[in-house]
């Protein structure tokens, strides 16, 4: 018995837990505040909901390009999903600013700005990383039950973070902004297969307008857009070891639904396209809060 203490302890120290924060004590619950994370000298817009106990899940909602976390809070409405639902909700600021904002480091195609990222710029899956391991610490988080979806440029850092991070996020939720990987440099219609390779079976919902010429989801655009959204899909789909191709439908709503099941682990990908939206927000929040709480890594 005294080994088997002794072992949980030595597990809950390497994995950065610690037997006191067992209570998340950042801030008022039912606010929203600017928390530091850590020494990385940078800070996130933090809502820790009314009546959480213990670990929450996480959940990431980056801004679209040029803007901040603030903007995507006010546009997403995920601060009511929050409070519903009693997950942590963390809207960052990206680590290149632009004018009067910012845009998310996507190594290998431009930003807005046309420029590609280089060394010298801040390094945004670290920095994300490291705010998941730091709000774990203060006994907030579950590092389990961590997600990511996001705005436009921020659609394309969550899918991002959905290539390079999948031991981090258990599942993502792309908003006008599903990649899978960046454009071939050979045939840039299709994505370059070597610029996303996930550790594990990525769960992917995904939300789209039908009229978007930001990001069309039948292809073109911007340097780093180009492919359409299906070969997103079909790409991810073959990541997760997805057998069965849904049949499209359409919803009460109006949007149509498509994607694939029978994947590895459970991690079906899944787009939800609204024909009359442009690029907006279209995500319906309870669909992907749903879809987020049934995955854990």
């Amino acid at each position: 018995m005294r080994r088997h203490s002794l072992g949980l302890v030595g597990l809950m120290l390497a994995t950065g837990w610690s037997t006191a924060a067992t209570a998340c004590s950042l801030g008022k619950p039912g606010t929203t505040q600017r928390v530091t994370i850590g020494d990385t000298g940078r800070s996130l817009l933090l809502r820790v909901p009314v009546g959480i106990k213990g670990q929450a899940p996480l959940v990431f909602v980056l801004h679209g390009s040029g803007g901040d976390g603030a903007a995507i809070l006010a546009g997403s409405k995920l601060e009511e999903t929050a409070e519903r639902h009693g997950f942590v909700l963390a809207a960052p600021d990206g680590g290149i600013p632009v004018d009067k904002g910012f845009v998310w480091n996507i190594p290998g195609v431009p930003s807005v700005t046309g420029k590609v990222p280089g060394p010298e710029d801040a390094d945004d899956v670290a920095y994300l990383g490291k705010a998941i391991d730091w709000l774990a610490a203060q006994g907030c988080v579950d590092r389990r039950r961590v997600y990511a979806t996001g705005l436009s440029g921020g659609g394309r850092m969550s899918s991002w973070l959905g290539c390079v991070a999948s031991d981090r996020f258990a599942a993502i939720a792309p908003v006008v902004g599903l990649r899978s990987g960046n454009p071939s440099a050979s045939d840039p219609r299709f994505p370059d297969a070597t610029t996303c390779t996930p550790a594990r079976p990525m769960p992917v919902i995904a939300f789209a307008g039908g009229k978007d010429t930001t990001n069309p989801i039948e292809g073109g655009g911007a340097g780093y857009w180009q492919y359409p959204m299906r070969r997103a899909e079909a790409r991810w789909a073959d990541l997760n070891g997805c057998r069965r191709p849904l049949a499209e439908r359409m919803l009460e709503s109006g949007v149509v639904e498509r994607g694939y099941a029978g994947c590895r682990d459970g991690s079906d990908v899944i787009a939800r396209i609204t024909p009359e939206a442009g690029h907006v927000w279209t995500a319906d929040n309870e669909a992907m809060w749903a879809f987020f709480a049934r995955h854990r890594r």
